[in-house]
């Protein structure tokens, strides 16, 4: 009996991180699906009185408004991930985002429901923002939670994997889509194929979910919190600040480099849709491999250095991104977005780690989920906004290097005044012995 209890406890990590990947994986498909369809349909859709800049506008402010519901989501799975446990929480995330998603591929467009169709449409997005906000610091906890101290960094990236992953993914069916359908069609019903496609991937998350185990440092705290949001605020201010600086300019940049830029080849270098996504697409996959990397290297160097070279090199390749784009040669906008996304990855993969230690055990998942989150509303939020008013009222794209650059400014702040966590044990971590079942 108690060879397999110990044979159970190694493989739980693996376990975790695989359930981890995949539901972070799946939610993430619904999330960057929404963006990528705010850029290619919704705006003809949802808003077709408009101009077509002004109807681009209005499907990425819905589209924010996903990101403005997060920090609430993260508030409140967050309570009751750290005060009920962390397993349970992360099924609801999952229903709630899954279920938005499919409803989304059933909506009628503006031209049967009216104003009524935009407003359900910001409705469901508010709902995907709610389950994505509570799904991403749950996943973060669990996959670092069950492993050692040494390998926190790569446990905590494998949740990471899911944002390439789920892009990759969306990016993908939407390319097949514009692959084999006319514009008409896609336009006509080809957009929803992607959309209900996710009520099928949700119930393979779930059955996947449903088989890790409760966090054993959740399940070894001596007390939760009773309010764990007041808490995190009044003992750990500085770290959310930390945490909320660090993240800003990364957000910033992943949403220029992956969803403002399928505006930009279709809208100012008049390209057909495959030629963004498809770079989009060998970034992500490159994506795959590099984020667990970067987190490992961060087990080795630490989480600052890793972090600082990848912010310093999106910030110098901001400045190529754009004229590359500019010269309408497939392989040069390939090329754009890839280097693009070795710069994120750098960050990327040690950035769960990074926040998630700021934090003890008993705030961890509302103290995580609240820097982060909230950061996404300055950062993934406004940025693909900004960067169409940006080009619109100065008719470069120079000033949308200029917006990445500052942003990810404040990400080397946060750093700066970050505490390097890489060699500490994790606050309030149990000892193996609280751990082990008899």
């Amino acid at each position: 009996m108690a060879k397999r209890t110990a044979q159970h406890d190694q493989s739980a990590p693996k376990r975790v991180i695989i359930a981890s990947l995949v539901g972070t994986s799946l939610e993430w498909y619904d999330f960057f699906l929404y963006g990528s369809a705010a850029a290619l349909v919704f705006g003809k859709l949802f808003f077709p009185s408009f101009a077509s800049v002004t109807g681009t506008l209005l499907a990425f402010a819905t589209y924010a408004v996903g990101f403005v519901a997060r920090p609430l989501g993260g508030i409140v799975f967050g309570h009751f991930g750290d005060r009920v446990g962390r397993k349970g929480v992360l099924v609801v995330t999952l229903v709630l985002m899954g279920g938005a998603t499919f409803a989304i591929g059933l909506l009628p467009t503006y031209a049967t429901w009216g104003a009524a169709a935009p407003i359900l449409l910001v409705a469901l997005r508010f709902l995907q923002g709610l389950g994505l906000g509570g799904e991403w610091g749950g996943a973060v906890v669990m996959t670092m939670e069950h492993g050692g101290d040494e390998r926190r960094g790569l446990n905590a990236s494998w949740p990471q994997v899911g944002v390439p992953a789920g892009n990759l993914l969306a990016a993908g069916v939407l390319w097949l889509l514009n692959t084999v359908q006319t514009d008409a069609v896609f336009l006509s019903w080809g957009w929803r194929v992607p959309f209900l496609l996710s009520g099928v991937l949700i119930l393979v998350g779930l059955w996947i979910r449903f088989t890790v185990a409760e966090s054993p440092q959740f399940v070894a705290v001596d007390r939760t919190a009773q309010m764990p949001l007041l808490e995190v605020l009044t003992r750990h201010p500085r770290a959310l600040l930390v945490a909320m600086a660090a993240r800003v300019g990364t957000d910033v940049a992943f949403y220029v480099f992956t969803l403002y830029v399928l505006t930009y080849v279709t809208g100012t270098v008049k390209l057909p849709r495959d030629y963004a996504l498809s770079a989009v697409l060998i970034g992500s996959a490159l994506q795959l491999v590099l984020i667990p990397l970067f987190g490992a290297l961060s087990d080795r160097v630490g989480r600052r250095p890793v972090y600082a070279a990848g912010a310093i090199g999106a910030a110098l390749w901001a400045f190529a991104f754009f004229p590359l784009l500019d010269t309408g040669n497939r392989a040069a906008i390939v090329l754009a977005v890839v280097v693009a996304l070795v710069a994120h990855a750098a960050m990327y993969g040690p950035q769960a780690a990074f926040v998630a230690e700021q934090f003890s055990t008993r705030l961890r998942y509302s103290g995580a989920s609240m820097g982060y989150q909230i950061a996404g509303i300055f950062g993934g939020a406004l940025a693909p906004i900004i960067a169409v008013k940006l080009v619109a009222a100065t008719g470069s794209a120079l000033s949308v290097s200029i917006y990445v650059l500052v942003a990810l400014a404040l990400t080397g702040v946060g750093l700066a005044f970050a505490k390097e966590e890489r060699r500490a044990g994790v606050p309030e971590a149990p000892r193996v012995a609280e751990v082990v079942q008899p």
